[in-house]
């Protein structure tokens, strides 16, 4: 008889603690589904960097702050990763990422702008490039100071043009 008063008076706290788990649990799986979702609709990119460049990872950092996924790959060979994926030395940074459509980005590119490249996917090309290391770009970062650069489209063919002109620290993540 005790029992059955007991189970009687607390019955209606027990079922609002089993509601509120469940809610809460339910609540938890929707947010795990849609942070799944998320990381699944990124672009993936494998990045192609040597162990101890320093900026690489930096830019890494810049690329992931914008809703890309990076998977970094440390090698020693770089030079002929780069040729493999056409990439001619006067393109050549310190990292390259790919996608896995196989689109090339070389350097410090704004993520931005792969952003807009991934959009539009322009015909007969490979990808973008930054040559060099430009002071200020994603990754090389020194203060306030700054290096006007070019992103360059990268084509099948081995030529480039201009596909963006980057002339301040701001323009970039703009």
């Amino acid at each position: 008889m005790f029992f059955l008063r007991l189970i009687s008076k607390r019955l209606p706290a027990v079922l609002i603690v089993i509601f509120m788990t469940a809610t809460s649990m339910a609540d938890t799986a929707n947010v795990q589904e849609q942070n799944t979702a998320t990381r699944s609709s990124a672009e993936i990119l494998d990045v192609y960097k040597r162990a101890t460049c320093g900026c690489c990872g930096k830019w890494i950092t810049h690329m992931q702050e914008h809703d890309f996924q990076t998977v970094a790959h440390d090698i020693d060979d770089l030079l002929s990763l780069k040729i493999e994926k056409g990439i001619k030395p006067r393109y050549h940074s310190c990292h390259t990422a790919i996608t896995q459509d196989g689109y090339v980005f070389e350097g410090h590119i704004p993520a931005k702008y792969i952003k807009k490249f991934l959009a539009e996917k322009p015909e007969g090309t490979i990808g973008l490039a930054v040559p060099a290391m430009p002071i200020g770009s994603p990754g090389m970062e020194m203060g306030n100071r700054f290096m006007p650069y070019a992103v360059l489209l990268l084509k099948k063919d081995g030529s480039s043009e201009i596909y963006a002109r980057v002339r301040s620290l701001k323009e970039q993540y703009q």
